[in-house]
Order: C-alpha cells, then sequence, then structure tokens
C-alpha cells in the first residue's frame, strides 16, 4: 500500500518532502495504528495481560499522534490531503485533518486511552480472551476513520465499521439481556444506514461525486431541488437515529446497559458523537447554512429530544439508563445550535461536543467505579460513597456539576453558548426549552448525587474503587477542570471550526 498526495491547491500549504511525510504519517496513525493493534490483540487475546499492553501501548501512542495533529492542524490550516493505495483522489480512500474533524481525534484518543486505564480493573482475563481489546481498537479505528475522511461513502463505511465493532462489545459476554440489545441496535443501525446510502446515491447520481469538498462547492451553490432536498432529509433522519436524537433515540439506552461498562463509557462520548458530527458536516458543510429548509425540522427535533430525554432521566433506578437518557438529551443541546444555521449555532455545537463526549464517558466510569464498591445497578442499592470513597466522590462529581451546567465548569460554558446562539438566531422558544431542560438535568443529577454517594449503604460493605479505575475518571475529571477554567482555549478551536464548515467548498 502506498500513499500519494494531491497537488498543492490554495487551501493547502506548501511543504517540503520531509514534512508532507510527516504529515501523511500523523494521518496515518489514528487509523492504521488501532487497525493494527487490533489485529496483534485479537492474535494474543489467549495472553490477556499481553493483548492488554499491547492495547494500553497502542492508545497512549495514537493521543500523542492526535495531540501533533491538531497542533498542525490549528497552525497551520488542513494537512496536505492523503490517498491510500495511487487511486485519484475522488476515487480513493483520502484522509484530511480539517476542523472539527482533528480536534475530535484528539477527544477520542483521550477518551479511549483513559477507558484503557479504567478497564484494568474492570475488565477480567476472560472478557479479555473473548476479544475486548481487539473490539475497542477497531472501534477507536472507524471512528477516527470517520473524523478524517474526506468522502461521503467512506463516512458510511466508517460508520458500519463501528457498528460491527460495537456490536461485538455488546455480545462480548453473551448473555440473553446482552443480545437482545445488540438486535436491536443492529436493527435500529441497519435502518439509519439504509436511510444515509439511499441519500447518498441520490446525491451521487445528482452531482457525479461523493467528495465531500466538490458537494460543498456543487451543493452550496444551488437552491434545493426536489433531488436534493429528498437526498437531504433521508441523510439528516438516517444521521439523527445514529445521534440518538428524539424519536429515534429509543434503542440507546438499553443498548448502554447491555454492554460492559467500560465499552459503554466509549460508545456514549463517542458514538452518538460520531453520528452528529456526521450531521454537523452535511448539514453546516456540504448543504451549507443558507439551507434554511433542514432548520426548523431540526429545531423541533432538538427541542423535542432535551425535554422528552431530561424527563424520561428522572423516571430511571438503574443508573446506566439514567445517564443513558442524558446522553441522548446532551446530543439535543448540539442540534440546537446547529439548527440555529449560524456560525454562532455551529461555534456553540462543536464546544457542546467536545464538552459533552469527555463528561459523558465519565460519567458512565462513575457508575462503574459506584457497580464496583456497592454491587448494584439500582440507585436504590448504593450509597456511601463520599464516606469510603472520596477521591472517588470529588472525580465523580466534576462531570456531574458539569452535566448540570454548574459553573465555571465546562457543562456552564457549553449551555451559555447554546442559550446565546438560540436568543442570537431569534429561536427564544428553543433557548427556553435548553433552559427547563438543564433544571430538570440539575434535579436529576442532584437525586443522582444523594442516592449513590450522600445517604449511607446500611447492611452492607462499601469496598474501595481500583486506583486504575480513580486513574481514569481522573484523566477526565482533568479534561473538564482545564475546560471549565479554560474555556477560551476549545472556544478557538470552535470558532475555526466553524470557519472551515462555512467555507468547506471555497
Amino acid at each position: 500500500m502506498r500513499a500519494i498526495w494531491t497537488r498543492p491547491s490554495s487551501r493547502t500549504i506548501r511543504r517540503s518532502g520531509s514534512r508532507t511525510l510527516t504529515d501523511a504519517w500523523l494521518l496515518i496513525l489514528p487509523v492504521g495504528l488501532p487497525m493494527l493493534g487490533a489485529g496483534v490483540a485479537a492474535l494474543l487475546r489467549r495472553r490477556a495481560g499481553v493483548a492488554e499492553a499491547v492495547s494500553l501501548v497502542v492508545h497512549g501512542i495514537v493521543l500523542v499522534g492526535a495531540m501533533m495533529l491538531l497542533g498542525r492542524a490549528t497552525q497551520d490550516g488542513p494537512l496536505a490531503l492523503t490517498v491510500f493505495g495511487g487511486w485519484p483522489a475522488a476515487i480513493g480512500v483520502g484522509f484530511s485533518a480539517r476542523l472539527p474533524g482533528a480536534g475530535l481525534v484528539l477527544v477520542s484518543a483521550l477518551i479511549a486511552f483513559a477507558g484503557a486505564v479504567f478497564g484494568h480493573a474492570a475488565i477480567g482475563p476472560r472478557r479479555r480472551r473473548a476479544g475486548y481489546d481487539a473490539l475497542m481498537l477497531a472501534l477507536l479505528a472507524a471512528v477516527n476513520g470517520a473524523f478524517l475522511t474526506t468522502d461521503l461513502f467512506n463516512l458510511y463505511v466508517w460508520f458500519e465499521l463501528a457498528l460491527l465493532a460495537a456490536l461485538g462489545l455488546v455480545t462480548l459476554d453473551r448473555r440473553q439481556a446482552q443480545i437482545g440489545g445488540a438486535i436491536r441496535y443492529a436493527a435500529f443501525g441497519m435502518l439509519g444506514a439504509t436511510a444515509i446510502l439511499a441519500g447518498i446515491a441520490l446525491i451521487y447520481g445528482v452531482t457525479g461525486t461523493l467528495d465531500l469538498v466538490t458537494l460543498a462547492r456543487v451543493l452550496g451553490d444551488e437552491g434545493p431541488s426536489v433531488a436534493t432536498a429528498t437526498a437531504a432529509a433521508l441523510l439528516v433522519g438516517g444521521l439523527a437515529l445514529k445521534s440518538g436524537l428524539v424519536p429515534f433515540h429509543v434503542w440507546l439506552p438499553s443498548s448502554y446497559a447491555a454492554a460492559p461498562l467500560p465499552a459503554a463509557a466509549v460508545f456514549a462520548g463517542l458514538l452518538t458523537k460520531m453520528g452528529f458530527y456526521a450531521l454537523l458536516v452535511v448539514v453546516a458543510g456540504v448543504f451549507g447554512l443558507g439551507a434554511t429548509f433542514l432548520t426548523p425540522a431540526l429545531r423541533v427535533i432538538a427541542a423535542a429530544t432535551m425535554l422528552l430525554c431530561a424527563l424520561s432521566a428522572l423516571a430511571q433506578t438503574d443508573m446506566r439508563r439514567l445517564i443513558g437518557y442524558h446522553v441522548v438529551a446532551q446530543v439535543g443541546y448540539m442540534a440546537a445550535g446547529l439548527s440555529m444555521a449560524t456560525p454562532a449555532g455551529v461555534d456553540a455545537a462543536v464546544f457542546y461536543m467536545v464538552h459533552s463526549m469527555i463528561v459523558q464517558a465519565n460519567l458512565f466510569f462513575g457508575l462503574g467505579a459506584i457497580h464496583r464498591a456497592t454491587g448494584s445497578w439500582n440507585l436504590r442499592g448504593t450509597g456511601g460513597m463520599i464516606r469510603s470513597n472520596p477521591l472517588f466522590a470529588f472525580l465523580f462529581a466534576v462531570p456531574m456539576l458539569s452535566l448540570a451546567g454548574i459553573p465555571p465548569l465546562s457543562g456552564f460554558w457549553a449551555k451559555l453558548l447554546v442559550v446565546r446562539a438560540a436568543f442570537a438566531g431569534g429561536a427564544a422558544w428553543l433557548a427556553v426549552a435548553a433552559l427547563v431542560a438543564a433544571l430538570l438535568t440539575i434535579v436529576s443529577v442532584a437525586s443522582l448525587w444523594s442516592e449513590a454517594c450522600w445517604k449511607s449503604l446500611k447492611g452492607r460493605r462499601v469496598r474501595r474503587v481500583p486506583w486504575s479505575m480513580l486513574a481514569g475518571m481522573a484523566i477526565l475529571s482533568g479534561a473538564t477542570l482545564a475546560i471549565g477554567l479554560l474555556p477560551e482555549r476549545v472556544a478557538i478551536v470552535a470558532k475555526l471550526s466553524a470557519a472551515a464548515l462555512a467555507r468547506m467548498g471555497s
């Protein structure tokens, strides 16, 4: 396999040969190394400790490479397009580190690395021999591939590869509840994939290309025809299902509850955001913010997602389902920002996505630690965490308060940006819906904290949380604190991302 590079255009900064080669390796690494690591871990799965070590090393290298990739993308603009196998750029599998994709690769690498650390205590040898490490690495490769791809069809392919890895993780223990969750996951996943593929076929029939930049140039300059409007509706519907937006959300909470806890945390942090990233690229990049025929439906879907899922969370006693509903509700905030069809709205959506990926993965880590200490997923069977595990209580409080939007944590800034964009965009009713959902979230978070951490657990001993679980949570809690105290760093990346999407076709 060899890589070729397109001739530098006005959007591509000229580099020396050695620097261009470095760029190519930086683009390959977030996808190629996890794929290679997945193969090695699969071969070594009978030696659980070795497979775990391979996974941890690969995740660490990918994290360092993702930092370098984002640094180059924010300083120099998009890296030179890399196409694999010697195919023409419009046909081959191409990657480019455009924003927000390059930033999301770093966030996904951080979450996956934290999950590998957390899983040292959470995943036993039996699950590792069943292929846990290989599946997690394959999932990371697919997610990063979606964030870096330059082609609409290849974006669809990365979605399907992620689905296969996720199904393997959901059914890892082969229990009846897991099989049921996997069937729902697969059924809804295939339904969304069918809609996406139909939309892609229509777009290709109209434009003759699936390159994202070329599509943005062609479709952004034209008003919607019957064919392109239908394609847009199919794509938005399929990606809304992948993102878990109402009314396509019913499969998500049960699927999270069925998966091994570290895998569920990665699902919460990455998979729905992978779907929303594609929705962001299609709506704000390909069709452009001027495609206002998409925004009324998006606003209604966003409001319904925020409110219905925040209300549903209040009725849950299983901690995994409770946070699962909040995972979906938070996607509603991102959709609210996107539905404004303004640069400020896209900026808010990107900021919210970064915040939400980290917080929601960390919340699932916290649930796994509570279950480890108390032996129960039910709120009524938990308690005593703040007295027996004070360090855990602090680390868990960070994502809990951030989810609720308490200042100065990242959730406060994320919600503020969405509400401000809604008021500025003339959708005050949507801003009110976001504020009401935030109040419901505060009530839900207070109930979870009171039951799981504050009350005493009578009749049972609360065990200590293992150090590796605390270390995994500390990585993500530290990131949440850093974003909350230094929000301008993420805000700059979000603004650059909104600008990059706006000029995708220029």
